[in-house]
């Protein structure tokens, strides 16, 4: 499998995501919510890990790679911590459109950081994002 199959299995499983996610914060703090469920990809993902890798080779990441994946962590979990609340306080068919404008910031952060490119079809594909966003979220008469 290439990365596009791996991404859409990644989409179908974050659209899984928010409908569960949903309907378990349902009369739970969300930010309890948020550690609950950080716990369970905390072992599953461990459990993962050590079925397909050799121990050892945790000892020989390099420290920069340390340093930012706490970081992506740190950011993971902030994010996770704003979508529940959100999904706490609306619909997730809204919450769930608006979260994925990260893809324009991932676009930006890339371009900025990485020094990726944004050619045509960026500006296109994001701008469609933006629009359909926009469109998913907007308030309902």
């Amino acid at each position: 499998m290439n990365w596009l199959h791996w991404s859409l299995l990644s989409a179908l499983f974050a659209g899984l995501t928010a409908v569960l996610a949903k309907t378990g914060v349902s009369g739970v703090d969300s930010n309890l919510a948020t550690a609950i469920r950080t716990t369970v990809i905390l072992v599953f993902s461990w459990g993962i890990a050590l079925a397909t890798s050799k121990p050892a080779s945790l000892l020989g990441i390099p420290g920069k790679a340390w340093l930012f994946l706490a970081l992506s962590g740190i950011a993971t979990g902030l994010s996770w911590l704003c979508y529940f609340r959100a999904l706490q306080l609306g619909e997730a068919s809204r919450v769930a459109p608006v979260d994925k404008l990260s893809v324009i910031f991932v676009m930006i952060f890339a371009a900025v950081i990485l020094k990726e490119k944004i050619t045509w079809q960026h500006a296109l594909g994001g701008s469609l994002i933006v629009a359909g966003a926009v469109v998913l979220a907007w308030p309902r008469p």
